[in-house]
């Protein structure tokens, strides 16, 4: 039983999707696990508390407080190895990506200390919705594991995206998680994340479009894989939660380059996936630069190339993975930065790929080993290209160690 011994909350809100419950309650206490049920009073419309409990074989739990007695929400939170919740509707989703407490669900969530795995279920115009897409995005920065909606009839009587998964897929994923909780344990990362700003001014300065979603990311998928992570973060909106995770903030590619050197000794893997600046002014102005009518020329001179800096110190057990946003001859010079920068792992962007440029969402790569080999990956969220890129590492050291 894959699941032996794993205390597993499931969360149900109010969604039709309730009445697929049971199925996935029969199939987690199958495959080994204890589970609890907890149920937002929505939720009773569409699935019996009764049931629920008959099959888990422990009391449903669906109010704070009721005459007798006060639901320990903390210690409900404190329980469970895994809170999934299934099927996660339009409102829930609202709530946890603004912090609205007002049932038991939300008070266990907020309190919980374990990971939390959400299966999303609506309708596809209310899944498709711009806030829909950016409440998914907040839980998702928070550290919640978001699973893959389905395509198919919907309640409305349409046919679109925005199914629940089925149980036996979210059984699969929870299998999944579980398989890989743990895997990176004892091991020290190294991720640069986001732009650098150099500055030309004390009001101007040269930086990029890159909003540093994929390092972040990257953090994320490895931290929840039992990883210490230390993120080196240029200038973002972004903010990471995960206690596995130590954020050195800096602004200019010196900084960057300072923080990565006193980290990278220590360090199993590196992975740059910031965008570094290439070039610095030589001489910063100290005051405003004043308009006039002659035009401006501002001396540059390079950066230091903090991949390349790190290939020369890296040794025998270390791995070290660089980043290339190419527009043309994008395998070409993936390849021959693979090669002079003494990586093992180049992840290729393409400025010629729909979706996979800065600030979106999405991604879209190809990953090119040292031992010649590459892995492409279709057009998909960066949470699930991240997991694709540590799941290829992962891959990589199993070979160094064999």
């Amino acid at each position: 039983m894959h699941l032996a011994g794993k205390k597993i909350i499931l969360a149900v809100t109010g969604s039709i999707a309730a009445y697929k419950t049971p199925h996935l309650v029969r199939l987690l206490i199958k495959a080994g696990a204890d589970v609890k049920v907890v149920m937002t009073p929505a939720s009773l419309d569409f699935v019996s508390s009764l049931t629920l409990s008959t099959l888990s074989k422990n009391p449903v739990d669906t109010d704070l407080f009721n005459e007798e007695s006060w639901t320990n929400h903390v210690e409900l939170g404190r329980w469970a190895d895994l809170i999934v919740i299934a099927p996660l509707s339009c409102n829930t989703l609202a709530k946890m990506a603004t912090g609205r407490c007002d049932n038991l669900l939300m008070a266990v969530y907020l309190s919980a200390t374990c990971p939390v795995m959400v299966a999303p279920a609506m309708d596809e115009d209310m899944w498709l919705h711009p806030t829909t897409k950016e409440n998914l995005q907040t839980i998702q920065k928070n550290g919640n594991r978001v699973l893959n909606v389905g395509f198919g009839e919907l309640a409305s009587g349409l046919t679109g995206e925005g199914r629940m998964a089925e149980p036996e897929e979210i059984v699969n994923d929870i299998n999944q998680f579980f398989r890989h909780q743990g895997e990176y344990a004892s091991k020290k990362i190294l991720i640069t994340a986001g732009p650098t700003q150099e500055a030309i001014d004390p009001v101007r300065f040269i930086s990029n479009h890159s909003s540093g979603k994929m390092g972040y990311a990257l953090a994320e998928e490895l931290a929840n894989r039992g990883a210490d992570v230390v993120l080196v973060s240029g200038p973002v909106s972004i903010k990471s939660k995960h206690k596995n995770i130590q954020v050195k903030k800096v602004v200019t590619a010196e900084e960057m380059f300072n923080a990565c050197s006193e980290e990278w000794s220590t360090c199993d893997i590196g992975i740059l996936a910031a965008a570094v600046a290439d070039y610095t002014p030589l001489k910063p102005s100290k005051t405003k630069i004043k308009k006039s009518s002659d035009g401006l020329e501002l001396p540059l001179k390079r950066t230091t190339d903090i991949l390349a800096s790190l290939g020369k110190q890296k040794n025998k057990n270390q791995l070290l993975v660089g980043f290339a946003l190419e527009s043309d001859n994008e395998e070409e010079n993936a390849l021959k930065k693979l090669k002079e920068k003494n990586a093992d792992v180049i992840v290729l962007n393409t400025l010629n790929d729909k979706g996979a440029t800065f600030g979106v969402d999405t991604n879209k790569v190809t990953l090119f080993f040292r031992n010649g080999n590459k892995k492409a990956s279709a057009l998909k969220t960066k949470v699930d290209i991240a997991k694709e890129i540590v799941d290829a590492l992962k891959e990589l050291q199993n070979e160094m160690v064999h």
